[in-house]
């Protein structure tokens, strides 16, 4: 009789270990399943802010205060150059005036090639040809990250034509000089967008 009431208890025993360490492997398997997607969050976080994302793109920035509140919306500081006056879009997920109907896909297209998925081009300043050369893990890490912080609503201005006169406050670039006007290719006609 007490050797089965023994074999019992050591039964009863082992089943309640196997269903802790089922359950302590669940736990671990639900939290590195998310530990990856919080990996990569960071990651694009850390790379917006070293690569200067938010230096053009959040406003205020270039005066020394931030508007932390209105991170990566867009700008009205525009820059001035051949191609007229372009302004900082705003890379927060809002459908209507940010990238929010972009997917991953194509915020790594645009940051990659300098094409928005409305096939037209990145304006100067924009240094897509640095980043160009991110790995996967990188550009999908920013694109990532910019669809998973706050949507602002704001509509950076439109691009001014080198034809008109400039307005607002800008950056402005001045000619090239001799050497490099030698070595440029030749102007390409760019479709100003409205709204991206």
């Amino acid at each position: 009789m007490r050797w089965t009431r023994w074999m019992i208890v050591a039964l009863c025993l082992g089943a309640l270990s196997m269903m802790i360490a089922a359950m302590s492997m669940a736990g671990l398997k639900s939290r590195s399943a998310q530990s990856p997607r919080a990996d990569q969050l960071e990651h694009g976080r850390y790379l917006v802010s070293v690569a200067g994302c938010n230096d053009c793109h959040t406003p205020g920035t270039f005066y020394g205060a931030p508007d932390t509140l209105r991170l990566l919306s867009g700008s009205e500081l525009g820059w001035q150059g051949p191609w007229g006056v372009s302004y900082p879009r705003n890379l927060t997920p809002d459908s209507a005036t940010g990238i929010g109907s972009w997917t991953e896909e194509q915020i790594v297209t645009a940051i990659r090639t300098g094409q928005r998925p409305d096939k037209s081009l990145l304006l100067p300043p924009m240094p897509w040809t640095q980043y160009a050369h991110l790995s996967d893990e990188d550009a999908y890490s920013i694109a990532a990250y910019l669809k998973s912080i706050p949507a602002v609503s704001h509509r950076a201005p439109s691009v001014q034509p080198p034809t008109q006169p400039a307005t607002g406050a800008r950056l402005s670039f001045p000619p090239p000089p001799m050497w490099d006007v030698k070595h440029l290719p030749p102007p390409v006609a760019v479709n100003a967008p409205t709204a991206k």
